[in-house]
């Protein structure tokens, strides 16, 4: 069987029913991953009974999930440009606290990763839930392309990589587990960027050693009035640059990786710079369980940014929606008026700083292929339905045990506008610690608008200081 990716269907219905599922669920067995695209019929519901990136428009049955009218538009009063973003939900209020003593009654809203933090952190961990705001909102121009998109895009062979798509979601009424994946991978974060902060990997007792990052993302895919065709033509998906700042032990230390769209033709490219060595090198092994720059083994290559890479070692399926208790609109925790040592705490991040509230999600398997090589042998990522960025993953040991469990908190940054996280947390269950990632309070804001160019990440410039 050459594709082994498609929906997973759940009812009980009349057998005749369940024929003509197996019946569509062979056929999907024995086609090209490719093939799937939407009708213009379904396209024309984005933007109508949809939102234009695909997601359901009106409010859930008790209407704790409002309808979307469009998302933050503009920047609230008081914001300049440069700034740490203020709260557009400042008089907002805890609705209820979830503890360790409370937990049983909310299971149905949260992931298995979840529950098992209040288990491991039963005396200090808690999710304070606020109404849900669906902040999410994108230029003009991308809610135009999605809709292009969704006609034309296609998966390559085996799904490890996309075409016939530019700037946008190429598949924002996904059909399978690697749509909904790639719809995560090339979501819109602006065409470039320049951005400052870093991580800390706290001991037990809480000890962290902060290590200063700065990072440039030239995102080629989301430059407005791309095309496809010139896509297809360099193959680029986005260049990344990261240089450690501090501490000082390794400053200077560089990455760089240019990141393909259709990865059968042409695979990550990726060098390293090393201080000591005072060498730019090719770096072939930054790619999938790979050990994470400065993460103390706490986080894998491929978990940065919640999940990036070729998806070519796992198994992918589509499990469907279900209504979630996610970070959402964390101003608070993005605040310049906050320090790193109020964030980082013993066993995990400040909760009092941290905004939850209900939103739905697509659910999102991959089980590790057999005869493939990988830490983790299964992940489950949930999915925002409105940003379609990983909003929570758990992840799975080879006893299939529960390993570790991924957050991102996410924020509108509205003068682009796009909705991306501030920080990622993952937490590792054996060990008891976690490494947080992107800390940014007590740095200069993201400039989503600065120039960059192709010359700005080549090896050589990665030995520079700029």
């Amino acid at each position: 069987m050459k594709n082994q990716i498609f929906k997973t269907y759940s009812f009980n219905k009349s057998s005749m029913k369940k024929s003509t599922i197996l019946l569509a669920v062979t056929v999907a067995l024995t086609s090209n991953v490719a093939m799937a695209k939407i009708s213009a019929e379904e396209a024309a519901k984005l933007g109508n009974e949809l939102t234009p990136m695909g997601a359901v428009k009106a409010a859930n049955k008790d209407g704790s999930i409002p309808e979307w009218t469009g998302g933050i538009t503009k920047a609230p009063a008081g914001y300049t440009v440069g700034d740490h973003h203020l709260d557009p939900y400042p008089n907002d209020k805890v609705k209820f606290t979830i503890t360790a003593k409370n937990v049983a009654d909310y299971k149905s809203l949260l992931t298995p990763g979840q529950v098992k933090l209040f288990e491991t952190y039963p005396d200090t961990y808690k999710m304070n839930v606020y109404q849900t705001r669906r902040s999410a909102s994108f230029p003009e121009h991308v809610y135009k392309a999605v809709k292009v998109n969704s006609t034309r895009a296609e998966l390559v062979e085996e799904g490890n990589g996309i075409k016939n798509a530019a700037v946008g979601i190429p598949f924002p009424i996904p059909e399978n587990g690697l749509e909904a994946i790639w719809n995560h991978i090339v979501r819109y974060r602006g065409e470039a960027i320049v951005r400052q902060g870093g991580q800390a990997a706290p001991t037990a007792s809480g000890d962290f050693t902060y290590v200063g990052f700065d990072d440039q993302l030239l995102l080629p895919y989301d430059v407005e009035g791309t095309t496809p065709a010139a896509l297809e033509n360099t193959n680029i998906l986005f260049k990344f640059k990261q240089k450690v700042t501090e501490p000082a032990r390794l400053a200077g230390t560089a990455l760089l990786v240019h990141e393909t769209m259709d990865q059968i033709k042409t695979p990550r490219q990726a060098w390293t710079y090393n201080t000591g060595q005072r060498r730019v090198r090719r770096a072939p092994n930054v790619a999938y369980d790979a050990p994470g720059s400065a993460s103390d083994g706490l986080r894998l290559t491929d978990d940065f940014d919640m999940y990036n890479g070729a998806p070519n070692r796992y198994n992918w399926t589509l499990k469907g929606k279900q209504e979630l208790f996610i970070p959402y609109n964390d101003y608070r925790l993005h605040s310049d008026k906050v320090k790193y040592e109020d964030i980082i705490q013993p066993g995990h991040i400040n909760p009092e700083l941290v905004r939850y509230e209900k939103h739905r999600v697509w659910v999102v398997e991959a089980n590790l292929k057999e005869n493939t090589r990988h830490t983790y042998k299964k992940r489950v990522f949930y999915i925002d339905e409105d940003r379609r960025q990983v909003a929570v993953a758990d992840i799975y040991d080879n006893r299939d045990e529960l390993y570790r469990v991924a957050v991102a908190h996410g924020l509108n940054y509205y003068e682009v506008p796009t909705q991306w996280s501030t920080l990622e947390v993952f937490h590792d269950f054996q060990s008891r610690r976690y490494v947080a990632m992107g800390l940014d309070n007590e740095a200069k804001m993201y400039d989503f608008s600065v120039e960059l160019a192709d010359d700005d990440f080549t090896p050589s410039s990665i030995k520079t200081r700029r």
